[in-house]
């Protein structure tokens, strides 16, 4: 058998022990950054642009935050491709907790339709829902019908099915409407335009018979009387103008479908890491100023911690996956 000289030896051994000192380095430096963590400023992903409600959400979310951080976070918008562009970006960022995400419930609908290939349920570790809005099924103030029950059996005797405008194709206020004819047993004419605004237009001007969009978008027009809202596709009431309002369920049709905002970072957070980054996000997401914002833009200021989101997040994308498959929605 061959025997090393012993120099040969010393130098072996001592190259083996530096190369599993580097080796650790990187582990070692990790679980220092985690035992410290924050030690540098928060990057929050926004995937839209500048001057939107997610925007200004993640903004003075950001401000609100000061209190319970020893770091800032600095907002960055990375529109695109209908959120995929920032989304992705958080994905492949590393699981630091130094890159984070305002999500919405697009997330749960474009990897279905092929804009975007992550998971919303594996891909994201979710750390606060801020923001929950049903969507309402609103038709004009001079239409016959009053209650959901007249408006399904007209359209079940109609010729002609009833049409329904909504905000574009694959959106939330689309397949609302996709889910609502399953349910009811009904076809409706589903007329896309550019945003729930030029819908409920269309619907004030008769051109269309009803619309599925946000409180926020038609709660001036119910307040006046000009529209009246017949249903809340939520499991709960809204106040309001839509104190009176009932609920899906409420009328025997199982349906809950509405659009949400939160924080998400990417999954493979070290424990001690999420757990100080999900405090930062549930105590920033309870303070008044991050409520009396969405109250100014009529958002419904609705927070829930991590485990409730990311179950919000997981049977969402079933849903749409559902419907966008039935539907053909995805991009070939």
């Amino acid at each position: 058998m061959m025997t090393l000289p012993l120099i040969h030896s010393r130098k072996l051994l001592a190259l083996l022990t530096s190369v599993s000192w580097l080796a650790a380095v990187p582990t070692q430096a990790f679980a220092q950054a985690a035992s410290d963590y924050p030690s540098r400023p928060i990057e929050l992903v926004v995937p839209f642009g500048a001057g939107g409600g997610t925007d200004i959400l993640a903004r003075v979310t950001a401000e609100a935050a000061k209190k319970h951080s020893s770091q800032p976070i600095t907002v960055v918008n990375r529109p695109g491709a209908s959120g995929s562009i920032g989304l992705t970006e958080v994905v492949n960022a590393r699981p630091d907790g130094y890159k984070i995400a305002m999500v919405t419930v697009e997330m749960a609908i474009i990897p279905h339709m092929g804009i975007a290939k992550f998971s919303p349920e594996a891909d994201f570790t979710p750390l606060v829902r801020l923001n929950a809005d049903p969507v309402v099924l609103t038709v004009s103030a001079t239409s016959p019908w009053k209650t959901i029950e007249e408006m399904v059996e007209a359209a079940k005797k109609s010729k002609e099915p009833l049409k329904f405008g909504n905000a574009g194709t694959g959106g939330v206020s689309h397949l609302a409407a996709v889910a609502l004819q399953q349910k009811a047993g009904t076809t409706f004419n589903h007329v896309p335009f550019q945003g729930n605004a030029p819908a409920v237009v269309a619907l004030l001007g008769g051109h269309i018979d009803a619309v599925t969009a946000s409180p926020s978008e038609v709660f001036s027009f119910v307040q006046t009387g000009k529209l009246r809202a017949l249903a809340v596709l939520a499991d709960q009431r809204l106040g309001g103008a839509f104190a009176q309002v009932p609920t899906l369920k409420e009328r025997n049709i199982d349906l809950s479908v509405g659009t949400w905002r939160g924080l998400a970072a990417p999954k493979g957070l070290p424990a001690d890491v999420l757990s100080r980054l999900s405090a930062i996000a549930l105590k920033t997401a309870n303070e008044p100023a991050v409520k009396e914002a969405m109250e100014k833009q009529n958002l419904g200021y609705s927070v829930a911690d991590g485990e409730a989101f990311r179950k919000q997040i997981a049977g969402d994308s079933a849903l749409y996956k559902q419907l966008i498959d039935q539907l053909g929605l995805k991009a070939r």
